[in-house]
């Protein structure tokens, strides 16, 4: 486990896409909570008032649509952009009928959310990815892609474990390894927000750069 948080030198806006994930409702209080402006993406109006419970600032945006999402960016003027968008099921069973959905997040998502931070004149970006390999396929290539498009732009891949702990697939058992309690990857996220361009890995077993 890592220590506690320092509170940052420098408040900076910080536009969350995913912001009602799993671990995006907790990054986004946190971030809110450490002194930063954050504006918390969402593509479903009804969680609006989620977001601005956690202190942030909700922007309504799909990320498949470039002009509205690099409209948004502009708009919110973001120093760093957190990307923890995905599209998975509610439960593990239904992950492989989800691969092609969250394989296209990983592309075009990502893809969209660079070339907005980029018009945004933003050149800071975090960015979910995963610690573990996983087979050749969509899901694998959508993965390469990701880390590709953001390392390309500057910003800092985190690779994480496997989530457990409240709201995750495994709320009260242990997955395989490598994993982290989701607590810890939001408070990890949090202390990387000034990591220099590069692969950070987070897990039970430490946080590590690659």
């Amino acid at each position: 486990m890592i220590g506690p948080v320092p509170s940052p030198n420098t408040p900076l806006r910080i536009f969350l896409a995913g912001a009602t994930g799993v671990i995006g409702t907790r990054l986004a209080g946190m971030l809110v909570r450490t002194g930063h402006v954050v504006a918390g993406m969402t593509r479903s109006a009804d969680k609006a008032t989620l977001i601005r419970d956690l202190g942030a600032e909700p922007v309504i945006c799909d990320v498949y649509d470039a002009a509205g999402l690099t409209q948004a960016m502009q708009g919110f003027g973001p120093d760093l952009v957190i990307h923890q968008l995905t599209d998975l099921p509610d439960s593990a069973a239904e992950l492989p009928a989800r691969r092609a959905a969250n394989a296209r997040i990983r592309v075009e998502g990502t893809r969209n959310l660079v070339e907005a931070a980029a018009a945004a004149g933003c050149s800071r970006m975090l960015a979910q990815s995963v610690a573990w390999e996983l087979p050749p396929g969509e899901g694998a290539a959508g993965v390469q892609s990701l880390e590709d498009a953001v390392l390309r732009f500057g910003g800092v891949v985190l690779r994480y474990g496997q989530f457990y702990g409240p709201g995750t697939f495994y709320p009260d058992a242990l997955p395989a390894g490598p994993r982290v309690h989701i607590d810890e990857a939001a408070a990890c996220t949090l202390a990387a927000l000034d990591a220099s361009s590069g692969i950070i890995t987070i897990t039970d077993v430490g946080v590590r750069p690659v």
